[in-house]
């Protein structure tokens, strides 16, 4: 079900990876990159391959589209988000998982950034198995049961702050080290090894977190983690490149009141990544004929 997703959306991260050092290329002018001063209205927004900022970016896309904006979308790891925002070349990140996540990103970037809002309050990192896996409940039974998933923890980016804690943390602490390897490549990847797995019935252990639609698609149970080393419920928060807010002022304003419940997200992912896998865009624009008064909650109405 992942086929042309999955391609797709590697190249693109790839592609924007390679082209990094060309952000600047479309905003040179970061300056003045979408100051509404000069008549500019560019936005480039970064977002990495997590679902919920593919999810809220296409639909930033088309909300700000409707605006009368021109809407530039780079995909590419978090750490090149925060580096493009710290130097003006992104515009807007609505990804940033804070205190913890991304808490490294936000130490070395923070202060060359605006944070404007959160728009989801319960974020979590979680290493999920299947719910018919049998004996492995808690992170500490994965050290006795490593054979049962042939040696791999399967994850995502190398470079996501849940591959940071899972390599980190979760391996040292419940002695993993040597029984479980933590095998990174992307989002898609790993959800592509999920849906092969249980279509199989096989057992398999991944990284994920919460917002997903992956919990109402699958049968799946988190791992408990006692020793905390997944941390605790984070905030989803939108950032910006510094003058973003006085460039944008209508835009910034949009933001801070943007929100969304499971429900409304969980909605908004089962139509882009299921009913409409190879057409963001489209999911995007069912979404919202669906919830009308979203816009107009946000003042962003045509």
């Amino acid at each position: 079900m992942w086929g042309s997703t999955v391609l797709r959306r590697v190249a693109l991260a790839a592609t924007a990876a390679l082209a990094l050092t060309g952000v600047a290329a479309c905003g040179d002018d970061s300056g003045d990159s979408g100051g509404s001063a000069g008549g500019d209205k560019k936005i480039t927004i970064g977002y990495m391959a997590w679902d919920e900022a593919i999810a809220a970016s296409y639909l930033w896309s088309n909300l700000l589209e409707q605006k009368g904006f021109d809407v530039e979308l780079k995909n590419v790891e978090a750490g090149v988000v925060y580096q493009g925002l710290a130097t003006g070349d992104i515009d807007l990140f609505l990804d940033g998982w804070l205190p913890q996540t991304h808490a490294s990103y936000w130490e070395r970037y923070g202060d060359k950034l605006e944070k404007i809002g959160v728009w989801y309050d319960n974020a979590s990192l979680s290493i999920a198995v299947p719910d018919y896996v049998t004996g492995v409940d808690s992170l500490a039974d994965l050290a006795g049961n490593a054979g049962t998933f042939d040696g791999q923890i399967i994850g995502i980016e190398p470079g996501a702050g849940l591959t940071a804690a899972t390599q980190d943390k979760v391996i040292p602490e419940y002695g993993l080290t040597g029984k479980l390897d933590l095998k990174t490549s992307s989002t898609p990847a790993m959800l592509a090894a999920l849906d092969g797995a249980i279509k199989d019935k096989k057992p398999i252990v991944v990284t994920l977190w919460h917002p997903h639609w992956a919990y109402a698609k699958y049968p799946l149970k988190d791992l408990a983690d006692p020793k905390g080393t997944l941390g605790q419920a984070e905030e989803i928060t939108t950032l910006a490149r510094k003058g973003f807010g006085a460039d944008f002022p209508e835009v910034t304003e949009m933001l801070k009141k943007f929100t969304m419940s499971d429900e409304q997200l969980g909605s908004l992912e089962d139509l882009m990544f299921n009913v409409h896998k190879d057409d963001e865009e489209k999911a995007v624009e069912e979404w919202l004929k669906a919830n009308p008064d979203f816009a107009t909650s946000l003042g962003g109405a045509a």
